[in-house]
């Protein structure tokens, strides 16, 4: 039944979204030339046509839609990052299209009618999707659209799993029981032993076997498995070294083996590092131009609060493993610890100015450049000191994991109150979980909540 309402979801995105955007069209045309007053060009853009056009235009983005897999099932999916591909996929269509239009000489195409054809067409669909997903969390939660799961495994994940399913029940699964080596008082209803398993499956129609065997119970996969393929039902495997693989591992394979990349990253396609470090060039460009006056009166104000230098230069340890200068608004007075200790709340090298322009992070401004120098982003983990580097891989499991990708001005530990003198080891969490679990939308999100409340730290200003 699941797989049935399944391909029924799918042609519903499949037709929905392609009317969507077949409506946008008109409305661009309506918006500008009817509401705005433009002026029509000497081909009537209502015409049979170009509505033609449009709607072969929106099956062409409706098959680019199915070959970036936007169609299937949103239980797993993230809705930021189907956001950003709708955006990038309609700005990519629009900019094919004005090209083709204009190539062709069919008609003088007015730029503002394609803006809200793009803008409209996007919002139309990404507002469908988001209602269709927030209609099937509610349903599910309700106890419909629910995929039937058994488990295969008594141990510590196999509970793990169970309890997880029932703490996220928006995403529609249904545990019907497990079978193992005996019945466990807190797992649930007992389906029998892993010799009744396939009788099991053969009796009543579950959509997934997922397979939690403990190591001392290994034996018994290759049934399992066997068990799950003589009934035709979709299988999933919890591997019993589960707590030590990220969130997104890639497989690679040489010859009949299989490897499991334990620390490959999103940022490791050549596409979305390129994406993210164009992001930080034209980022720090803007933002070096726009805070160009505030920087140069930081200057003057630092240069009047104390004697050294106005640029505070300390070295880092950047994106695997380098070092590079770091440049910061001097905020304390010259001493001999800077290399090696890390600044406090109450903290008597700093001045009085130091300590205004500490508050709001205006002492970060001159690592745009770093930024536009390729030693920073500007968003990930915050770069260390050598000396603290050296110190905590020795202590803190993973801790040189943050190196794998460029350090950042703000990072997912600073927006979540991890910042200065903090939990060193609750920082390299929330960095990691940044590294693996990477988007556009996620930095987005980073980027806003420091604009709205990350600038300002818990540092007293006196």
């Amino acid at each position: 039944m699941i797989r049935k309402n399944q391909r029924l979801i799918n042609f519903f995105n499949i037709a929905t979204d392609a009317v969507l955007i077949f409506i946008a069209y008109f409305a661009a045309l309506i918006v500008r030339f009817e509401w705005m007053g433009g002026v029509y060009s000497s081909v009537p853009l209502y015409s049979a046509r170009y509505a033609a056009i449009a709607a072969v235009y929106s099956l062409l983005l409706v098959l680019a839609y199915r070959l970036c897999r936007m169609y299937g099932s949103y239980r797993f999916k993230q809705q930021t990052g189907e956001v950003f591909m709708i955006l990038l996929i309609h700005g990519v269509g629009v900019l094919a299209l004005t090209s083709l239009l204009y190539l062709t000489r069919l008609v003088d195409v007015s730029r503002l009618a394609i803006f809200f054809f793009w803008a409209f067409s996007s919002l139309f669909v990404i507002a469908k999707r988001v209602c269709v997903r927030a209609i099937l969390r509610h349903y599910r939660k309700l106890g419909y659209n629910q995929k039937h799961v058994v488990v295969a495994g008594s141990g510590h994940f196999a509970k793990q799993y169970m309890e997880d399913v029932k703490a996220h029940s928006y995403m529609g699964f249904t545990v019907d029981g497990y079978v193992g080596t005996g019945p466990k008082e807190t797992m649930g209803c007992y389906l029998g032993d892993y010799e009744q398993l396939e009788d099991f499956l053969q009796e009543h129609e579950i959509d997934e076997l997922v397979v939690a065997l403990e190591p001392d119970e290994i034996r018994y996969m290759s049934q399992v498995l066997a068990a799950a393929d003589k009934s035709g039902i979709r299988l999933s495997i919890i591997p019993f070294y589960n707590d030590f693989i990220p969130s997104h591992p890639t497989i690679d394979v040489v010859g009949r083996t299989k490897l499991i990349n334990m620390r490959a990253t999103p940022l490791d396609d050549l596409g979305w590092s390129m994406i993210k470090r164009g992001m930080d060039i034209a980022g720090s460009l803007v933002l070096i131009l726009l805070t160009s006056p505030l920087m140069l009166l930081i200057a003057l104000g630092v240069r009047l609060s104390s004697p050294g230098p106005v640029l505070f230069k300390q070295e880092r340890v950047g994106r695997n493993k380098k070092i590079f200068r770091m440049w910061k608004f001097r905020s304390m007075r010259i001493t001999g610890s800077e290399d090696t200790g890390w600044s406090r709340e109450h903290d008597p090298r700093k001045t009085r100015f130091g300590s205004f322009i500490r508050k709001f992070s205006l002492d970060e401004l001159p690592q745009f450049f770093n930024v536009l120098a390729g030693q920073m982003s500007l968003i990930g983990p915050r770069p260390e000191l050598p000396y603290h580097v050296n110190h905590f891989k020795e202590e803190i499991p993973l801790y040189l994991v943050r190196q794998q990708v460029r350090p950042g001005i703000t990072g997912w530990a600073q927006v979540n109150g991890l910042r200065g003198d903090t939990d060193i080891e609750a920082r390299v969490r929330y960095d990691i979980w940044y590294i693996e679990n990477w988007s556009l939308g996620l930095d987005m999100k980073i980027l806003l909540k420091t604009i709205f409340g990350g600038m300002v730290n818990a540092e007293e200003w006196n």
